[in-house]
């Protein structure tokens, strides 16, 4: 196996890796009260604390102590998870714990009950080329590629991790490196199995990058080379177009898809939504709620997020609850905008609503689950108009009894 270090030297136009013969850093004086952000294990946030300031002192053997304590002290998922909370693209953790990635996974990875895993790789490849540890990188690159030389399934799907975690991280060289390593062995390769991966995962971290238009060609070059592009490709520049508001080209991916006989579902029908949202364009949201009707494609949980969520008034009011906000869906109506009222309107004639209500002789319950905080609002009001109804008309429920029972679910 090859033997990955911590390297001191970076190029200049990487982020320098924290090293003992590195400049000072000018740490704020609140890092003792770090906190992680993510929903991580007390143990982890504890080594989290303690680790920090040896990194910021650049005290090494501190470090990589605490480390060793860490990895052995730990069951399998503790040590797993701290590392994929470093991994994350997504995690909110103080930035100079990203040092801690290379040393964490080398020992990890000499842990007996570690086991080793190519999609771990690719992501501590990622980040390895994000801080500049050349060295490193390509160490591991050659550890891996040599593993996996003679495995061709293998291999595409390393390169598939790779591709996706750089878009992920938004990470251009290491896109373009990972995506010129995938499309290489794609057009090497006689296996379909290869050419069907490669290029889904071309396609997709082509959208996620914001090249939808390059990864609409891909779909064409998928057709000649004899191979029918599935939901999921359309899927992906479909959205790759609405998020860069390239709303002509969204339709027209629309209507590709439906000349090609792949109908647009609920996913697809979500993701436009989410593209109008994400443009503020409430009057193209309504019509094609509309839309949805007359095509018969079900509305979700999540449609009625993301048309809520684009819904300004109801934004505001959700940040602001108090006795002044409306308590009834007529209430509310009154004071959105045109727009924002056409959309409610759609949302509460669905069956969304009708399906979170849940009634019997003895309670009344509301499903509340994966509801952001917009559609659990307008739900709730809901909710309360048809309690009042059938409290009045005397249906399905005992006066006598107290139906303020709400159940609801974690979002």
């Amino acid at each position: 196996m090859t033997t990955l270090q911590c390297s001191s030297s970076s190029p200049s136009h990487h982020p320098s890796p924290v090293c003992p013969t590195s400049p000072p850093l000018n740490l704020s004086t609140k890092w003792n009260n770090f906190k992680c952000l993510a929903a991580i294990s007390k143990q982890t946030q504890r080594f989290f604390s303690a680790v920090l300031p040896t990194v910021a002192t650049r005290d090494t053997s501190a470090t990589n102590r605490l480390i060793k304590k860490f990895v052995a002290s730990s069951p399998k998922s503790i040590a797993l998870d701290a590392l994929s909370h470093l991994l994350s693209p997504n995690s909110t953790h103080h930035p100079l714990l990203y040092f801690l990635t290379l040393p964490l996974y080398l020992k990890i990875s000499e842990a007996s009950w570690f086991s080793w895993n190519p999609k771990l790789v690719a992501q501590v490849v990622v980040l390895l080329d994000k801080q500049g540890l050349d060295k490193e990188l390509e160490a591991l690159m050659s550890e891996t590629v040599s593993r996996l030389e003679f495995k061709e399934r293998e291999l595409v799907l390393f390169y598939c991790n790779l591709v996706g975690f750089n878009s992920k991280h938004n990470w251009a060289r290491g896109f373009d490196d990972s995506y010129s390593r995938l499309n290489q062995l794609v057009c090497d390769s006689n296996s379909v199995y290869v050419k069907k991966q490669g290029y889904k995962a071309m396609i997709s971290g082509l959208c996620e990058m914001g090249r939808a238009r390059e990864a609409e060609v891909l779909i064409g070059e998928m057709r000649e080379r004899g191979m029918k592009p599935t939901l999921f490709e359309f899927r992906c520049v479909l959205y790759g177009y609405g998020r860069l508001g390239s709303f002509k080209d969204m339709v027209r991916i629309l209507d590709k898809m439906e000349s090609g006989g792949i109908e647009a579902d609920t996913v697809c029908a979500n993701m436009v939504l989410a593209s109008y949202g994400a443009h503020n364009a409430l009057p193209e949201m309504g019509l094609w709620l509309r839309k949805m009707k007359t095509l018969g494609i079900p509305l979700s949980t999540r449609t009625c997020n993301s048309v809520l969520n684009s819904c300004p008034t109801i934004m505001a009011l959700t940040r602001n609850l108090d006795a002044s906000c409306p308590v009834s869906i007529q209430e509310l109506l009154k004071i959105l905008s045109e727009d924002e009222a056409k959309l409610v309107k759609e949302l509460i004639e669905s069956s969304v609503l009708k399906e979170a209500m849940r009634w019997d002789t003895s309670e009344g319950k509301l499903d509340l689950h994966g509801m952001h905080l917009g559609s659990a609002y307008v739900m709730t009001l809901q909710w309360m108009e048809e309690m009042r109804n059938r409290l009045s008309n005397g249906r399905a429920c005992d006066s006598s009894r107290d139906y303020g029972c709400l159940w609801i679910g974690k979002s």
